[in-house]
């Protein structure tokens, strides 16, 4: 295959030398020889008066504006015809993938010996109290943005698909396509937007999440997802790897224009899996968040004389997540400070935060790709004129448009490549392909995606989320768990690996897992909307993958000794929106803080944990209609769960 030149790491260009053999004809043409300047000069000085000069700028100006709105609609909406004798193909390399190997296998320069970590003489290290601003501040600090991420300098809100014009006002038969927030790109990803602060009262509870008045916060379960990633290594529909083979493959056969023209020269080059520099940030800036809040609880363990355990699993993405939110929180170096255990994620091994590793159903067809007939037909709603407005800007190998035609999985694969390039590289001229209402479609398109595979509308998904009930519930009663018949690991839960008497436990694992236990905690009021349709966004939709389940997601089940109830309370935080708990049977309806005693919030989830029937759910043999033909909004398997809390 052929490469651009320094595309690949240690490529040999020789950058900044001076060529005359390249510059020399140009140099003919533009300066005189020696013996064509004359010493003397015999021709008069033309003069102007000021109505020359007025005439000449208004007219350049004009043609200044005529030239910059010609660039601005073709580059918008496609590129002029050429003639049917114009043969055209972008270079050979366009969308291959680009690798820069870091660090390198033995670099010659390494001497460990003597760089050590630690030379002595470090000074004074006397610590202070602990921080603990879930206490003691009027008001939480709240993630609103991501500093390091660049975002195009303008999003359109609507494209005319005739002319390419800006359109600002929507007409009526566009506003099922509208948000009902104001638009912010980096939170219309779905699952791959970074974690944000959701809106108050986002999930039905206008209130934050400082504990209530005369309240006091008595320990911290806290569940997080990873960071951001690079794409998986498969996807069901799109995959941004998928759109660059396509490119790479035909490169022979199209040439790109207008607002498409950087893929003639665009190579691939993201990787796979594992944490990108900004995912690494987002969980080193959570754990100090963390510890900013509930550095106190530390105070329990140096009375008791023990270390907190934190819990993750052995995907690169997850340790490296736990190890940098340990950094975070407990600073460099962190031994002695903690202990982290790192389960196995594997076909085999059973594992709350890879549940779907021992449930077979869970990767059957039909039961755990529920969303796919949803996100196909959605896909061909909004991006029918993204697709045809990009396909305009695209030259086959003839010279005529419309030889080279994109299919809308890859136009989708494209706002797919915004947001990794951007996650992973800080900025992607993809984003500004797109318009304020095809982005929040592709927002509502990894909606439907999780609501089907992962959450409430999908038939594995409470029962993938009992295991880790299972430990919360073993936690909060200290007592060990008694039959370990779901994704338990009875060989993790002895006193040292799975303590039941700590103040603090910090858990890692994936968006899908954060979601099926969202499920079986029957968190309802986030299912209230319904089934969500392929045909248009509801609105005031419940059910959001962003809010949920964006990159380094945290979800905070706080335990609270209040003054005015002689019972310990729980509450439940995601993403500092506080969750409604009335869908849980035991838990009070009108309670404005959010707050359910504890051992009704228990009485519930043990409730939950005898009638999800694991057996049946990852192991029976049912089978389900596709579509709406068979709905749930519980996340339950057909026939396996008639008792809900």
């Amino acid at each position: 295959m052929q490469s651009k030149q320094d595309v690949e790491a240690g490529s040999k260009a020789n950058y900044g030398v001076y060529d005359d053999a390249h510059v020399e004809p140009e140099r003919e043409l533009l300066l005189p020889t020696e013996s064509d300047s004359p010493t003397t000069s015999t021709i008069s000085t033309p003069r102007f008066s000021l109505v020359h000069l007025v005439y000449a700028f208004v007219g350049g100006a004009a043609l200044c504006i005529g030239a910059r709105f010609l660039l601005d609609v073709s580059g918008i909406a496609g590129p002029p015809q050429l003639g049917d004798d114009v043969r055209v193909q972008a270079p050979p390399y366009a969308g291959s993938t680009e690798v820069h190997q870091f660090p390198p296998v033995a670099p010659t320069n390494a001497f460990p010996d003597l760089f050590p970590t630690s030379v002595g003489y470090p000074g004074g290290t006397p610590t202070g109290a602990e921080p603990g601003l879930i206490a003691t501040a009027p008001s939480l600090p709240l993630q609103t943005g991501a500093a390091q991420l660049v975002a195009p300098p303008k999003i359109h809100k609507h494209i005319h698909p005739a002319h390419g014009d800006d359109v600002e006002e929507e007409d009526e038969s566009r506003k099922h396509y509208k948000s009902d927030r104001p638009f912010n790109l980096f939170r219309s990803w779905g699952n791959l937007s970074p974690w944000y602060s959701v809106p108050r009262g986002a999930f039905g509870i206008d209130d934050t999440a400082e504990p209530p008045a005369g309240c006091v916060v008595t320990g911290l379960h806290l569940l997080h997802r990873h960071g951001a990633r690079y794409p998986t290594a498969w996807a069901s529909f799109g995959g941004p790897a998928k759109f660059a083979t396509r490119l790479h493959d035909s490169a022979s056969q199209w040439v790109a224009t207008g607002q498409l023209a950087f893929l003639n020269e665009w190579t691939y080059k993201l990787g796979e899996e594992v944490l990108t520099p900004f995912g690494r940030q987002q969980l080193f800036d959570l754990g100090v968040s963390m510890r900013l809040k509930y550095g106190f609880l530390l105070k329990n363990f140096t009375e008791t004389n023990t270390i907190p355990v934190f819990r993750t699993e052995s995907q690169d993405r997850m340790l490296a997540s736990a190890l940098n939110f340990a950094i975070g929180f407990f600073g460099y170096p962190f031994e002695g400070q903690y202990q982290q255990l790192i389960t196995i994620e594997a076909n085999g091994f059973n594992n709350t935060f890879a549940p779907y590793k021992t449930c077979p159903n869970a990767n059957a067809a039909g039961k755990s790709d529920r969303s796919l007939l949803y996100v196909r037909e959605w896909v061909s709603h909004f991006l029918a004129e993204a697709r045809e407005r990009l396909s305009r800007a695209m030259i086959g190998k003839d010279g005529l448009q419309g030889e080279f035609d994109w299919t809308g999985e890859e136009v989708y694969e494209m706002m797919q490549m915004c947001a990794y390039e951007t996650v992973a590289l800080g900025y992607s001229k993809f984003c500004d392909l797109f318009t304020e209402e095809e982005w929040e479609g592709f927002n509502y398109a990894l909606d439907l995606t999780f609501w089907y595979d992962s959450a409430f509308g999908s038939p594995v998904a409470r029962v993938q989320g009992v295991g880790y009930l299972q430990e919360l519930v073993a936690r909060l009663t200290q007592t060990p768990i008694a039959s370990h018949n779901t994704s338990t690991n009875a060989t993790l839960h002895t006193p040292e690996t799975f303590p039941l008497d700590h103040a603090l436990y910090v858990d890692a694992t994936h968006e899908v897992v954060v979601l099926n236990i969202i499920t079986a905690l029957n968190l309802s009021t986030l299912a209230a909307s319904g089934p969500l349709p392929a045909d248009h966004i509801p609105k005031d939709r419940s059910f959001r993958s962003a809010d949920l389940a964006p990159f380094a997601t945290n979800m905070q089940f706080q335990l609270l000794s209040c003054a005015s109830t002689p019972e310990p309370q729980i509450r439940i935080i995601i993403n500092d929106g506080v969750v409604p708990l009335h869908g849980i049977r035991t838990c009070p309806y009108d309670d404005k803080h959010g707050m359910c005693p504890l051992p009704a919030f228990i009485e519930a989830q043990q409730e939950t944990i005898r009638g999800t029937d694991w057996a049946w759910g990852c192991h029976g043999d049912w089978e389900l209609p596709q579509g709406s033909a068979w709905n749930s909004t519980t996340g339950d398997a057909p026939q396996a769960y008639n008792s809900h809390n």
